[in-house]
C-alpha cells in the first residue's frame, strides 16, 4: 500500500493575510505559502500544517488537536508570545495534558501530550 502523510485541515477565515500575521506571531507558525489572489495561504509549524482560505459571511469555528512532545514548554511559549490561551494547562480525566488557544476565527486548537509522557513515565 502507498503510504498516506497526515492531513491538512483547511480553516475558514476572514481575511487570509491577517489570519496568517497570527499564527506566526502568535502561534510561531511560519508562512509557508500565500496564493496571489489572496484567498489562501498555508502556515507550518514542525509537522503540523495548516491551510487558511477566506470565506464571505459567517464562520464556524472548527477544533484542531495539535500534538506536542513538550506541551508545557509549547505553552509557556504561546503565552510569552500572546496568543489567546482560552482553556488553562491541565492533566484530563481522558489521559491528557492540554491547554487551548482560540485564533482570530473563533478556531480551537487544543494542544496535547499524552499524561504519561508529560509526567516522564
Amino acid at each position: 500500500m502507498v503510504d498516506i502523510a497526515q492531513p491538512t485541515i483547511a480553516l475558514p477565515v476572514p481575511d487570509v493575510v491577517s489570519a496568517q500575521a497570527y499564527y506566526r506571531d502568535r502561534l510561531g507558525f511560519e508562512i509557508k505559502w500565500h496564493h496571489e489572489a489572496g484567498r489562501i495561504g498555508g502556515v507550518a509549524h514542525g509537522e503540523a500544517a495548516v491551510f487558511l482560505r477566506a470565506v464571505d459571511g459567517d464562520i464556524q469555528p472548527n477544533v484542531l488537536w495539535i500534538f506536542c512532545a513538550d506541551v508545557d514548554a509549547v505553552h509557556d511559549d504561546l503565552l510569552a508570545r500572546g496568543a489567546d490561551v482560552t482553556g488553562p494547562l491541565a492533566d484530563t480525566p481522558w489521559g491528557l495534558r492540554q491547554f487551548t488557544v482560540t485564533d482570530l476565527a473563533g478556531h480551537q486548537l487544543h494542544f496535547f501530550c499524552d499524561l504519561q509522557d508529560a509526567r516522564g513515565a
